[in-house]
C-alpha cells in the first residue's frame, strides 16, 4: 500500500526542499505521513472547497503548489478561511502537501511547462539560484575508481547541463600510518604506507550532498574515506528562477499576443505597447515575477511573460522589451497537469484527480 510519505519523498527528488525561498513554506503542512493513500487531488491552491471536493472523491491527501499556511498560525479558532481550511482538512484525516518555490526553482517545473505552451525552444534558467554546486574530491585505489565514481554518478553526482558521467581524475601517490586499532585494506598497523592513488573530482548539486556521500563511503575500499567538499560558484544550469527561449519564428507584437492569448486561453493581457521591435527571445516566470525584469532584460528577452507588476514597474521595460503581465493563477495553472504527469509515471495504485474547482480569486468584468 502506497503511504503519503512515499509520494512526498518521490516530490522531493524531483524539487527537493532545499530549493525553496527562504520565505515559503513546502513541504508536509497537515496529516500524518504514514496514512496510507486513497486518493491524491491536485490544485493549484488549497481552501475549503477544494478540502470537500477531496472529501466527495476520496482523496486523502491534497497537493497545492501554493502553500494554504504561508506566514504562520498564531490560533486556529475558524475566524480565517486559512483557519477553516486547515480545521476541515485536519477534522477529515487529509494532508495538505504544497510544493512551491522548490517547483518553480527547478528547470524541469513550473515554468517548464510554462515555455512548453509557448513552444519555446531551447529554454534555460534566466536567474540562477546560487550556492547549488560542492566539488567532490576524493582518494582512492585505480583498482577500486569506476566502483566508486558509478557510485556517486547514480546518487546524483556528475552532471553538467545536458552530460552525466562527468568527473576528473588525476594520479598521484597517498602516504598513511594505521594505528593499532585501524584494520587497513591495503597495509599493516603501525606501518608507514605509500601506495598509488586516484584523485577523483566530481560536481554535486548540494540538495544531492548527503546521499553522494552516503554513497561514496558505501562503494570506498578503504576504512576511513579521505574527501573534501568545496563550495562553487558555478552556476547550476538546471536550478533557478524563470526561463528564457526562443519561438519557432519571430513574430510581431500583434502575432505574439494572439499567440500567448490563445496558447494559454486568456482572457486578458496587460501589456506595455511602446515595444516596437518583433518578439523572439521569451523570458518568462509563473508567478509573481517582476523581481526578475532586469535579468530578462539581460537575458535579451524580446518580451517577458509574468504576472503581479505594480503600475510603476511598467516603465522599467524602457521600451526595451514587452511586459506581458496575464495574471498570478493563469501562470500557474498549468502546474496541476504537471503534477499530474509527475506522478501518474511513478505511481498507479490510487487515483489522481485534477481540482474541478477555479480557485482564481479574481474575475474579469467584460
Amino acid at each position: 500500500m502506497t503511504k503519503i510519505k512515499d509520494v512526498t519523498t518521490y516530490l522531493e527528488t524531483i524539487a527537493p526542499l532545499s530549493l525553496q525561498e527562504k520565505y515559503d513554506n513546502c513541504g508536509l503542512l497537515t496529516g500524518d505521513g504514514q496514512q496510507t493513500i486513497t486518493g491524491v487531488l491536485l490544485t493549484l491552491d488549497c481552501t475549503e472547497a477544494v478540502v470537500e471536493e477531496a472529501l466527495d472523491t476520496q482523496c486523502n491527501l491534497i497537493i497545492a503548489h501554493h502553500p494554504i499556511i504561508f506566514n504562520g498560525l498564531k490560533k486556529i479558532t475558524g475566524k480565517t478561511y486559512v483557519e477553516r481550511t486547515v480545521i476541515k482538512a485536519i477534522r477529515n484525516q487529509i494532508a495538505i502537501y504544497a510544493i512551491h518555490t522548490n517547483l518553480d526553482n527547478v528547470l524541469t517545473g513550473v515554468n517548464n511547462r510554462f515555455a512548453q505552451h509557448l513552444g519555446l525552444k531551447n529554454i534555460r534558467i534566466l536567474s540562477h539560484k546560487p550556492g547549488m554546486l560542492r566539488k567532490l574530491v576524493s582518494f582512492v585505489p585505480p583498482t577500486h575508481q569506476a566502483q566508486v565514481l558509478e557510485a556517486v554518478f547514480q546518487a546524483g553526482a556528475g552532471k553538467i547541463g545536458n552530460y552525466s558521467g562527468c568527473s576528473f581524475t588525476t594520479t598521484g601517490m597517498g602516504s598513511f600510518t594505521p594505528n593499532a586499532s585501524a584494520h587497513p585494506t591495503i597495509g599493516q598497523a603501525n606501518q608507514p604506507e605509500t601506495v598509488e592513488e586516484s584523485r577523483i573530482e566530481v560536481l554535486v548539486p548540494a540538495s544531492k550532498q548527503q546521499p553522494v556521500l552516503a554513497a561514496l563511503k558505501k562503494a570506498h575500499p578503504y576504512e576511513e574515506v579521505a574527501y573534501y567538499l568545496q563550495p562553487l560558484e558555478n552556476e547550476h544550469q538546471g536550478i533557478g528562477a524563470g526561463l528564457v527561449g526562443e519561438l519557432p519564428e519571430p513574430l510581431s507584437t500583434g502575432q505574439f499576443l494572439a499567440h500567448l492569448k490563445k496558447s494559454l486561453q486568456l482572457e486578458l493581457i496587460k501589456y506595455t505597447p511602446a515595444y516596437s521591435g518583433k518578439v523572439h527571445a521569451v523570458a518568462l516566470c509563473g508567478g509573481a515575477g517582476s523581481f526578475l525584469l532586469p535579468s530578462a532584460r539581460a537575458a535579451g528577452a524580446d518580451a517577458y511573460v509574468s504576472a503581479d507588476f505594480k503600475y510603476h514597474e511598467y516603465f522599467d521595460a524602457e521600451n526595451k522589451l514587452m511586459i506581458c503581465d496575464i495574471g498570478h493563477y493563469e501562470s500557474e495553472v498549468g502546474t496541476k497537469d504537471l503534477l499530474y504527469d509527475i506522478l501518474s509515471k511513478k505511481f498507479s495504485s490510487f487515483a489522481l484527480n485534477l481540482s474541478k474547482i477555479d480557485t482564481n480569486p479574481i474575475s474579469y468584468f467584460k
